[in-house]
C-alpha cells in the first residue's frame, strides 16, 4: 500500500524557516521522482518544486526559486522541502507527491498534506 506521510509543518514568523519531510512508503522510493504543492484557502492546488528519482534533477517554479530547495534521501525514502524567507503568502497546506515520470501526471501519490501558517 503506497502512503506518502508529511511532516514539518507548522506556525513560523515571516522571514522564518521550514523543512518538511515526506516519508514514502509502499512503491520503490528511488523510482519515482517527488514533488511538492501547495494549496492556500480558497486557491487551486499549485507545483513548487519536483526531483528526479535520483536526485540528480530538480526544476522550481520561479515564484520559489531562491527560497524553496528541494531534496530527497533514498536510504530514507524522504523527499525534503527546505523553506526560507517565508512570507504570509507561503501560508497554505503542503503537500508532496510521488510520479513514475519527471512531468507526467499519470499513475501519482499524493500525501495528506502539513499546514504551514506564516504570521506574526
Amino acid at each position: 500500500q503506497v502512503q506518502l506521510v508529511e511532516s514539518g509543518g507548522g506556525l513560523v514568523q515571516p522571514g522564518g524557516s521550514l523543512t518538511l519531510s515526506c516519508v514514502a512508503s509502499g512503491f520503490t522510493f528511488s523510482s519515482y521522482s517527488m514533488r511538492w504543492y501547495r494549496q492556500g484557502l480558497g486557491k487551486e492546488r499549485e507545483p513548487l518544486a519536483r526531483i528526479t528519482g535520483d536526485g540528480s534533477g530538480t526544476n522550481y517554479e520561479d515564484f520559489v526559486k531562491g527560497r524553496f530547495t528541494i531534496s530527497r534521501d533514498n536510504a530514507k525514502n524522504t523527499s525534503y522541502l527546505q523553506m526560507n524567507d517565508l512570507t504570509p503568502e507561503d501560508t497554505a497546506m503542503y503537500y508532496c507527491q510521488a510520479s513514475p515520470t519527471f512531468w507526467g501526471t499519470r499513475g501519482v501519490h499524493w500525501g495528506q498534506g502539513t499546514q504551514v501558517t506564516v504570521s506574526s
